[in-house]
């Protein structure tokens, strides 16, 4: 059995078991429908001393990460995001040209653009090639590494070290946590802030969030355990927010322990009273969870195999690594869902991994006028609706399966 990749105690706690399934990103071409598929225990675990809720490392980030298909320019929600965060930190550490702000895991340089507008010096750092690449062609500053403590030492050598550091949902990306972690302190200046977004352990907990566990996310954060990971580098949580995104995330704000220059915030306290109550330093807590995917699993089936009964033709909207979750737990085939769309071109012609089910660009959904669309990025359900709102012009509804089944109209 494995080792907890923060403090090292040994993982024996069940939190959530999904059975075996592929990689969610591991999208197919068509010439590969007939070939073997790897698939991969999922089953988190949380370590029974410091919460970490956690999968073991199964492949190489290398390969997991190489060819990467997520792209985060598609989504509008996350773009309005993005720009609403670039405005409020530029305006709160009073950002000018010459400051610098890096971006772990930047992506296609989604976020880093606002603040290149802005005439703020950026730069990204993102590990897969092809996603850089698009950032590159936007004028953004990428180096095309993983991060860890290594990059950081060369930045820090080359007079590159941050003002404003950031890492928006990548600590759940990262298998060698406590490099990465000592990496963000070695790469920032001594005034610097390190902003960090993760999806909340306490929301996934109360809102059965299943779906958002999957090989690519190695670890799941409360605000507690998060805490004890940056005090141990040296690093201290001087503000948190509670964000909508993902289905619930904090964004915490760090700074050097050993500069005081940004102030603890009363808000520390109320989310530390918070999770405490909620019971997250108890193991009861997180020994029920296994119960919440069951129940969605039931209701989801009955949902498609009563609409399949009926005649009623159901469709996927999107094309995200928790749907891949989803579906594959609870053993959605083409029988129950014919296909599913995307607005992302790198995702259109491909396959969903273990289920097979093609993906089409968004006007395939016109063309066949399904009855139902299941929004698999149920936390993008109002942008989904507002953009696929035609469907109502001949009756059709959308389903939300998280974090239980619904039929919206």
């Amino acid at each position: 059995m494995a080792n907890c990749r923060f403090c090292g105690a040994g993982l024996t706690h069940v939190f959530c078991d999904l059975g075996m399934s592929p990689r969610s990103n591991a999208f197919l071409r068509a010439d590969q429908l007939e070939l073997t598929e790897p698939l991969y225990p999922l089953c988190a675990y949380v370590c029974d001393r410091c919460f970490l809720v956690q999968l073991e490392q199964y492949e190489d980030p290398e390969k997991m990460f190489k060819d990467y298909v997520y792209f985060s320019s598609y989504s509008d929600t996350w773009l309005d995001h993005s720009r609403r965060y670039a405005e409020q930190m530029s305006a709160a550490l009073g950002l000018t040209p010459d400051h610098l702000v890096v971006e772990v895991a930047s992506n296609d340089g989604y976020l880093l653009q606002y603040f290149k507008q802005k005439r703020i010096q950026v730069l990204g750092i993102e590990p897969a090639e092809n996603v850089a690449q698009a950032a590159q062609s936007k004028g953004i500053p990428t180096i095309v590494r993983f991060f860890g403590t290594a990059v950081a030492t060369e930045l820090a050598n080359e007079g590159k070290s941050a003002d404003l550091l950031i890492g928006n949902n990548v600590l759940a990306h990262v298998p060698e946590l406590n490099d990465f972690v000592a990496g963000m302190k070695r790469a920032l200046k001594p005034n610097g802030i390190i902003t960090l977004e993760f999806p909340h352990l306490l929301e996934l907990i109360e809102r059965g969030e299943f779906d958002t566990i999957y090989h690519e996310h190695f670890s799941y954060f409360s605000f507690l355990t998060a805490e004890k990971v940056m005090a141990r580098h040296g690093l201290t949580v001087v503000d948190v927010d509670s964000i909508p995104t993902q289905g619930g995330s904090l964004r915490i704000h760090v700074r050097h322990t050993e500069h005081i220059g940004h102030a603890v915030t009363l808000r520390i306290d109320a989310m530390r009273a918070r999770e405490r109550a909620a019971g997250l330093v108890s193991l009861k807590t997180y020994a029920g969870f296994g119960e919440k995917p069951k129940k969605v699993k039931r209701e989801l089936l009955s949902f498609l195999a009563g609409a399949k009964e009926a005649g009623k033709k159901v469709v996927g909207y999107g094309a995200p690594a928790k749907g891949n979750t989803l579906l594959n737990y609870c053993g959605v085939r083409t029988d129950l869902i014919e296909y599913t769309v995307d607005r992302s071109p790198y995702k259109q012609g491909l396959y969903l991994p273990g289920t097979h089910i093609p993906i089409f660009a968004p006007d395939k959904v016109r063309e066949t006028r399904p009855d139902y669309l299941l929004i698999l990025p149920w936390n993008l359900s109002t942008e989904v609706i507002s953009q696929m709102g035609y469907v109502r012009e001949w009756g059709g509804k959308f389903v939300l399966p998280i974090p239980e089944v619904r039929v919206v109209t």
